[in-house]
């Protein structure tokens, strides 16, 4: 494909976890949001746990400009990974991650996945407006421009979307230092090439935060209801799960739910 992708690539497969596990980050984040926690979290459980940076995202170059790159290239980034790795891995997406995935396990095949605060299958178009009727003129703004960094890169923003009123100043403001502008064209793939779940046969963990300012709980209902299950939502807890205060009650649930299906 011509990417050089960032994998950050921690521990290895055990007798008890023979399958890795692959991170796929959401939008204006990258590979880092994992690794600040949960990838160590894993590896001390038995886990080989991997997290990539999708193309123009963290240290994964891009060959045309990131404005211009697609949900297909980004699907082809976590194909190029995971058909690396021994086995088919796990999946855990976040956010636009969440979505990905979604569209991944329709051609792909994987033992098991875990959404996270996902987009839900009927895309991003409740999420655009939202933000429209929020900040009418941050989103007129990110119409012209085709930039959105702008306008989730302070503490006040990335605060509303990203975290709970209650998370620390120095959480929020280490994760703002890393953001990352993010492709033009993902507003309107969000909207298009939905994931049909009828033809997803994985496992899947529903997970959502019940203080998210960017995937609410209902969104998150009907992810799990679409995928014949029960979301499961965190109080108190903000969209950006792997980094908040509670991160550690996350990573437990979803070891839980592996080890239950002897993954």
């Amino acid at each position: 494909m011509g990417e050089t992708l960032e994998v950050i690539d921690k521990g290895s497969t055990t007798n008890a976890h023979p399958l890795p596990l692959l991170f796929v980050h959401g939008a204006w984040h990258a590979a880092w949001c994992w690794d600040a926690h949960f990838l160590e979290f894993f590896v001390d459980r038995g886990y080989r746990a991997a997290a990539l940076s999708l193309r123009g995202h963290g240290r994964s170059a891009t060959a045309k400009p990131l404005r211009a790159c697609s949900f297909e290239d980004y699907l082809d980034d976590i194909d190029a990974v995971a058909t690396t790795m021994p086995g088919d891995p796990i999946l855990i997406g976040h956010s636009m991650g969440g979505f990905l995935v979604q569209r991944y396990l329709q051609h792909r095949t994987a033992p098991a996945a875990v959404l996270m605060a996902s987009m839900p299958p009927s895309g991003s178009l409740a999420s655009g407006l939202r933000w429209m009727k929020r900040h009418p003129w941050h989103f007129a703004k990110m119409s012209a421009t085709r930039r959105s960094l702008p306008y989730v890169s302070t503490p006040a923003l990335a605060r509303e979307r990203f975290f709970s009123a209650t998370t620390p100043d120095s959480v929020v403001t280490a994760c703002v230092a890393r953001l990352q502008e993010e492709s033009a064209r993902c507003g309107t793939d969000g909207m298009r090439n939905l994931p049909k779940p009828e033809l997803i046969t994985a496992d899947i963990l529903v997970l959502g935060a019940a203080a998210d300012g960017a995937v609410p709980p209902d969104e998150v209902v009907a992810t799990a209801r679409a995928y014949g299950t029960v979301a499961e939502l965190f109080p108190r807890m903000g969209h950006n799960m792997m980094l908040e205060p509670g991160w550690a009650t996350v990573g437990e649930r979803i070891d839980e739910w592996l080890v239950e299906r002897g993954l």
